[in-house]
């Protein structure tokens, strides 16, 4: 386990483009850090009940960055920082899911897989491909993911290809008891949903995405002593047995680049795209 990580020489905060692949180093963990600690430019869009939200606009699309702080009262920081990674207990609480496939690791800290999802009606199923990447100091749990390509999961027709520009999250233990959860996406759905619908629905999932990950970590002990307890490959490296990824296989491919022009087009037509 790490203790700390290091801060760059520069203050800059850049974060790993859509496609690209590779093992993240701590300045893509201090981005991260920057956006949840970062108070300019964001709106505060709810706050209740221990949960605050807030929207930024975001530089190249009308699709607004959220940004989302809790408080878990009655939850361990490890027990938090577990069920946002335990693949099999996802199947028990993200009700929203429909496929979940690791496609490779990078290294031990860093993999790829695919998701595909429901959506809130009417809006029509997405899927990601994406690269997750997570760091535990022991005071801060941090776990990151952006979009990526690869050739074994190109786009499907039943599924919109949606992007992940950045979605992290940020898991401390609170000077009481419990801890807190720092959530920070960007993100684009794609296809042809109008983005004041997007930015509402965004808040709102949000908004019930803590709900929802409360209520699983209330359950996640006791399934967990029942279920493979002494499995946890993102604390214990020697469990991972996904294959390792080529580099070569994360080019897109002619159905990924086709569906990057399309999109390119919509938005010149349609203006969604800030200049």
């Amino acid at each position: 386990m790490r203790k700390s990580i290091k801060k760059a020489a520069c203050n800059c905060h850049t974060q790993m483009d859509i496609g690209e692949v590779k093992v993240a180093d701590d300045q893509d963990f201090l981005n991260l850090k920057h956006l949840v600690e970062d108070e300019p430019g964001w709106t505060l869009e709810f706050n209740k009940e221990s949960t605050k939200v807030w929207t930024k606009p975001a530089p190249t699309t009308s699709f607004k960055m959220v940004k989302v702080n809790a408080v878990f009262s009655n939850v361990d920081p490890d027990v938090l920082y577990d069920v946002l990674h335990d693949p099999e207990y996802r199947k028990v609480w993200d009700t929203h899911m429909v496929e979940q496939h690791d496609i490779g690791s990078l290294n031990p800290n860093n993999d790829l897989g695919y998701y595909a999802m429901t959506c809130p009606s009417p809006v029509s199923k997405r899927d990601f491909v994406l690269q997750r990447s997570w760091l535990d100091t022991g005071q801060e749990k941090y776990i990151i993911n952006h979009s990526v390509y690869h050739k074994g999961f190109p786009p499907r027709k039943d599924f919109i290809r949606a992007k992940s520009y950045i979605t992290g999250f940020l898991v401390r233990p609170s000077k009481t008891h419990g801890c807190y959860l720092d959530y920070v996406s960007q993100s684009d759905p794609c296809g042809k949903l109008p983005s004041v619908l997007v930015n509402k629905l965004t808040q709102k999932v949000a908004r019930k995405m803590v709900a929802t990950l409360q209520e699983a970590c209330q359950g996640y002990p006791e399934w967990k002593r029942q279920h493979n307890p002494h499995w946890k490959p993102w604390h214990n490296p020697e469990q991972m047995t996904k294959p390792r990824v080529r580099l070569e296989d994360c080019k897109p491919s002619p159905a990924d680049m086709q569906l990057a022009g399309d999109e390119l087009d919509g938005d010149k037509s349609s203006g969604s795209r800030k200049k």
